[in-house]
Parts: structure tokens; C-alpha cells; sequence
């Protein structure tokens, strides 16, 4: 009778346990979009500590980017563009890419948003811009402009 309320016992502990404990929420759950080309990934929206974000991932691009930091030990440089909502927006070093297969098409003359932090989808390329302080980025195969 000891050993099975023991075992018991175990068996609820471990299911608590087991029920308390969860993988970290996802900073979105929108999963981002292409453009129609699959040659730019983008997202909008708003992270877990409540900012609108703003990011855009190139995967062929031919303009020539910016020097790569010292402090950039990663990979990736020049193909990434983030902007939060109130700051300008800059290039970000990565060891991943947003670009993936699966990704939901954002065909061209559409629009997403995330408060006031707007992404367009053109043929030209996208443009990213935070309405509340018209900071932007556009990209494109061919250049970027960060304002």
C-alpha cells in the first residue's frame, strides 16, 4: 500500500512538473511573408515587450552594403533590415535567414501593419515605414535607402 501511494505520489510530481514547464512563446505568430519573386522575406509586427517591429531579409541582392562592423561575428551582414517603432532603421548582424520556403506570398500593392509600422509590397521592392516618425527602409535586388 506504501509503495503505490508512493509511486502515486512520483507520478503526480512529475506530471507538475512537466506541466510547468513550457518552451518560450514565439516573439510573433505571424510567420512573416514573401513577395511574390521569393527573393524578399519580410514581417510587422509587435514582440513580446509590446514594440512594433518592422524586418525585411534579401536574399539576392546586388547593391553593395555597408562595411560590416568589428563587432558583427556572425555571417550575415547586409541582407537584413530592422526597424522598431521609434528609432531609425538599421542593418542587423545575423546567423539565420527569413528567408524560407512556406512562407505566405504578400503580393504586390498590399500592405501590412503593426501600429503604426506599415510594410508595402511592390515590384519595385518593399518599403517599411513607421508612421509615427517617418523613419523607413526600402529594399530591393538592386538597392536600399534607410531613412
Amino acid at each position: 500500500m506504501t509503495t503505490i501511494k508512493i509511486t502515486q505520489f512520483a507520478l503526480i510530481a512529475t506530471a507538475t512538473v512537466a506541466a510547468t514547464i513550457a518552451l518560450p512563446a514565439p516573439a510573433h505568430a505571424s510567420g512573416g511573408f514573401a513577395s511574390p519573386s521569393g527573393d524578399i522575406a519580410r514581417d510587422v509586427f509587435t514582440r513580446d515587450d509590446g514594440a512594433n517591429f518592422a524586418t525585411c531579409d534579401i536574399r539576392d541582392h546586388t547593391y553593395a552594403a555597408p562595411p560590416k562592423p568589428a563587432s558583427c561575428q556572425l555571417g550575415g551582414w547586409g541582407d537584413r533590415v530592422n526597424m522598431v517603432q521609434g528609432s531609425a532603421p538599421g542593418f542587423s548582424c545575423h546567423g539565420d535567414t527569413n528567408v524560407v520556403p512556406g512562407l505566405a506570398t504578400l503580393r504586390y500593392g498590399q500592405t501590412r501593419s503593426a501600429g503604426p509600422m506599415t510594410c508595402d509590397s511592390e515590384p519595385s521592392g518593399v518599403t517599411c515605414t513607421d508612421t509615427s516618425t517617418g523613419h523607413y527602409f526600402r529594399i530591393s535586388r538592386q538597392s536600399y535607402e534607410l531613412g
